[in-house]
């Protein structure tokens, strides 16, 4: 420990060391001085490949037919995905003193480095203090209006831009994202106990990709095994907040574009539980 404090840089955004330094609250970055944010909700994972994106879009998707001000800010710098399942292409302008986020057919405020770059398929070859700044950037420096819900979508694991969202941004709380595997355990908890190191509310889990409908039948199929998500948030003491199927069609959408178009009720259950958290927050 006492190595740690001598190689100290005072920056808890790019740390994880669980110092005494991080008993203290946490110093948030103010957003732009023309947004006006109402809620912040993380999407998060513990692992890479578990659809957080698509959960991210489909409950963005969801508030905004319920009338709510929606925006995505797309953390998950390195493999961004958000534009392409909303077809969302164009310039990002600047205002002189902000950048205005680009917004979708339906009225969704979004930012990503995919929208700022010359060609989507160009990778991101950046170190984490750079990764990390430009999320600070997608805060400060955009113009988010009136925008009732902000939705985060995280990249996976627990390293320094899901430590800086936590410590730079004041989220209201996360929604932790899973699969049907052998480890949804592990890895379940290692979300739950950095969000409460950082004192950060779980809205609740999801689990994605649960089951297949047979086309024929109708029937269930766990292609993955049974599921445990409930288990699981039980043992977490976090409420479970539905099981999502593998649905092409819902693939079919996301490769077009056309997100927006979805005609499920795969997200009302996360929406209603939103609703209800900020409302009683």
């Amino acid at each position: 420990m006492a190595e740690e404090k001598n190689n100290c840089t005072h920056d808890c955004s790019t740390c994880s060391a669980n110092c005494s330094s991080r008993s203290q609250a946490p110093t948030y970055e103010e957003p732009h001085k023309d947004s006006k944010i109402g809620h912040v909700i993380g999407i998060v994972s513990g692992k890479g490949g578990v659809g957080k994106s698509i959960v991210t879009s489909m409950l963005a998707t969801t508030m905004r037919r319920r009338e709510h001000t929606v925006g995505i800010l797309d953390a998950d710098i390195t493999g961004p995905s958000i534009p392409k399942a909303f077809g969302a292409k164009g310039d990002i302008l600047s205002t002189g003193d902000g950048l205005l986020p680009l917004e979708t057919k339906t009225g969704i405020k979004m930012i990503s480095v995919n929208l700022l770059l010359e060609e989507e398929t160009r990778p991101v070859v950046w170190r984490g203090p750079v990764i990390a700044g430009t999320v600070k950037q997608f805060w400060t420096d955009v113009v988010w209006d009136d925008t009732e819900f902000l939705f985060i979508d995280m990249p996976p694991g627990t390293g320094d831009v899901p430590l800086t969202v936590f410590q730079s941004i004041p989220l209201d709380g996360i929604i932790i994202v899973t699969t049907p595997q052998d480890l949804v355990s592990m890895i379940v908890k290692k979300a739950v106990n950095m969000a409460a190191m950082m004192n950060i509310p779980v809205i609740g889990l999801v689990e994605n990709m649960s089951y297949a409908v047979c086309p024929d039948c109708g029937k269930a199929i766990n292609v993955f095994g049974a599921s445990k998500a409930e288990e699981v948030a039980a043992e977490c003491e976090i409420p479970f907040l539905g099981r999502l199927p593998i649905d092409p069609k819902l693939a079919a959408l996301c490769d077009k574009g056309i997100i927006e178009l979805m005609e499920n009720d795969y997200m009302e259950a996360v929406a209603d539980s939103v609703e209800t958290f900020v409302a009683n927050k």
